[in-house]
């Protein structure tokens, strides 16, 4: 199933909720770079993460390297940011609340 991409505006409000959050230079994905307090929260939020991302059936491109995990969103079929990009990025943020990022 193909997903409609969002419109520059759309994206750009969506933004503005999504603190951290900032569009790849290229403007087709939303990107992130958290810092946990070490490598068993980083593991905690991703194994959070990997569970809303099953939920939505939308997978994130990330690294971890000790505390640090990057994060890129982008719906490739859509060739672009889709509302699911919109929402895992909302559902990340939620599993970091808390974790010391």
């Amino acid at each position: 199933m193909t997903y409609a991409k969002l419109e520059a505006d759309a994206v750009h409000t969506a933004l503005e909720t999504l603190e951290g959050w900032s569009l790849r230079e290229d403007g087709l994905a939303i990107v992130k770079a958290y810092k946990f307090a070490s490598f068993p929260e980083a593991f905690g939020f991703m194994a959070e993460c990997a569970l809303a991302a099953e939920k939505l059936n939308h997978h994130p491109e990330w690294s971890n390297v000790y505390s640090r995990v990057k994060i890129c969103l982008t719906t490739h079929d859509s060739q672009g940011i889709t509302e699911r990009d919109i929402l895992l990025a909302k559902a990340m943020e939620k599993a970091a609340a808390g974790r010391g990022n």
